[in-house]
């Protein structure tokens, strides 16, 4: 059997087209194979990369074919300011742009609604209208490139934006590539950014995913996020378990739907954090894909590969860094963005060493995209597909967070009655995530008050030469800018296009037999705005309130 698999690989790996820009041997010129195994065999139980169960990767010949997308993290202030930094990125070697969007944007709040005051442009970018989302791309060809909008409460209003952009654009939308994060279950458990009750959040989940799988195949609407439940301070077992319950609760989603889950799957992406423990987060990587390719088979009847093939984006740990002597951030980001390509990613942001302190500045964001081009070009390790594979420690380290992950599993699928779509809400509602994770945040922070856990230059080798660098600042003036654009663009719209357009929304509400986006589109292009979608909603769906933990 292992021969067959050999010949299996081998014969797959001689139709792959490789990059021509790329050298495969060592710095010294020694050859080196494109895989290994033990003993020139390779192992059946953890496969080869291209093959199920996918632990060694999604992709035949690895980073030979064809390297990770650089997507680096980019927002801030007005959207003409953003809009000179992707230009920027884009000049410097980034090949897909990511959207970070400001507090009121993620909250579904317009720039100058009262609640926003002080927050316009701080954190990210300020999305209020159509307007904004032109500016934004100004200049850039959305079918050319991908575009990753880190945004779940609102995402189907910045969706519906993005895409009215795109057709103002002259855009083919079949044709519009990238991810819109749409998680608003790690909203409940983790980052708190939600604007409705979970059912009605899903369903317009549900429409986005239906309406991407009609007419923009090549969008993701989806991409199920680890990160910020890592952040919040989880295990990277919890982190990986809860955000493959996330997807294995989407895909039910997606069904419920009338899709197949060889529809559903594939469009199904991943967001995962890489902290600072090397190994831990590649043994993390391998366990995801080979957990999600055995549930997709297994429980859910997947037949295809693409089904069965996690596809994950990551981006290195904010809460690794350290205000305290800052210029080691770089180290860590490093260290952590080797871990993730180690591990197998499909795109990668890397933070900046000023990001703990303020907004990156541009010689910071410079340093943090030549880190991955380092990595890339200069380290050797794109040479061989899954270098690590067959390591004793990092198999058994696989090995043991599956473990604890299937655990997890069998938890929520026990609360959910056999689903895990209603186990995942009745653990929102019960508190169990939040609960798993302060337990796990308090049981590390012990650690580092007892200085079983060290980090440099808090808690040990303190001393310092180095100064903190020149941070971004954004003033008062820019929030002024923005108050002042969205006024303008209440002021100059069709009044009656846009009353009709929200009365069109209100309607939707009370009709899930429609599906939203394309009414969503139609407000986006009477310039309803943002905060105007968000209010209709609430109006007729409530709010949630958070039960109270202890």
């Amino acid at each position: 059997m292992a021969d067959d698999l050999q010949r299996r690989w081998e014969e797959k790996y001689a139709k792959a087209k490789l990059r021509e820009d790329a050298d495969f041997d060592t710095l010294s010129s020694v050859e080196l194979d494109p895989l290994y195994g033990p003993q020139g065999e390779l192992d059946e139980r953890i496969g080869v990369p291209g093959e199920y169960p996918y632990t060694r990767g999604i992709y035949n010949s690895g980073y030979r074919g064809r390297l990770w997308t650089m997507r680096q993290f980019a927002g801030f202030g007005t959207a003409d300011e953003t809009n000179q930094r992707y230009h920027f990125l884009i000049e410097n070697g980034q090949t897909g742009l990511s959207v970070a969007f400001d507090m009121p944007t993620l909250m579904g709040r317009d720039s100058d609604d009262p609640h926003s005051l002080g927050e316009v442009g701080r954190c990210g970018v300020a999305i209020d209208s159509l307007a904004d989302m032109q500016t934004l791309f100004n200049g850039l060809d959305l079918e050319a490139i991908t575009t990753s909008m880190t945004i779940s409460g609102p995402a189907p209003m910045l969706f519906a934006m993005y895409i009215a952009a795109a057709q103002e654009q002259g855009a083919d939308v079949s044709k519009l590539g990238g991810t819109c994060q749409t998680d608003i279950l790690k909203e409940y458990i983790a980052q708190k950014e939600w604007l409705f009750p979970p059912e009605p959040h899903l369903r317009l989940t549900a429409d986005m995913m239906e309406y991407c799988h009609n007419n923009v195949p090549k969008y993701y609407p989806l991409s199920i996020s680890g990160y910020h439940i890592r952040e919040a301070g989880s295990t990277a077992a919890q982190e990986l378990a809860f955000t493959v319950a996330s997807g294995f609760a989407h895909a039910e989603l997606g069904v419920s739907r009338g899709m197949s889950i060889d529809d559903v799957a594939p469009k199904l992406s991943f967001f995962f954090n890489s902290h600072i423990d090397f190994f831990e987060e590649i043994a993390k990587f391998r366990a995801a894909r080979r957990i999600w390719a055995r549930w997709m088979k297994e429980r859910y009847g997947a037949t295809t590969d693409r089904a069965m093939m996690l596809k994950f984006h990551t981006q290195t740990a904010g809460c690794s860094l350290t205000a305290q002597q800052p210029y080691n951030n770089v180290v860590r980001t490093a260290t952590e963005a080797l871990a993730a390509v180690l591990g197998g990613t499909q795109s990668l942001h890397t933070n900046s060493l000023d990001e703990v302190l303020a907004l990156p500045s541009d010689e910071a964001v410079e340093i943090a995209l030549r880190t991955q081009q380092i990595i890339a070009y200069e380290t050797g390790v794109t040479n061989v597909a899954d270098p690590l594979g067959g390591s004793w420690f990092v198999e058994a380290l696989t090995d043991k967070i599956e473990e604890e992950a299937e655990a997890y599993f069998a938890k929520i699928d026990e609360m959910g009655g056999g689903s895990i779509l209603q186990g995942m809400l009745t653990g929102i509602e019960e508190g169990y995530f939040q609960r798993e994770m302060a337990d796990a945040a308090y049981h590390y922070q012990q650690l580092l008050e007892r200085n079983q856990k060290v980090i440099v230059g808090v808690n040990r080798f303190t001393q310092s030469v180095q100064e903190s660098p020149e941070v971004l600042l954004i003033g008062m003036e820019t929030e002024e800018r923005q108050r002042k654009s969205v006024a303008e663009v209440r002021a100059n719209r069709d009044a009656q296009a846009a009353e009709d357009a929200i009365q069109a929304i209100r309607e939707m509400a009370h009709d899930e037999s429609q599906n939203s986006v394309p009414v969503l589109v139609e407000a986006a292009k009477a310039h309803v705005t943002l905060g105007e979608m968000v209010e209709t909603l609430k109006q007729e769906w409530g709010v949630y309130t958070e039960p109270p933990m202890f």
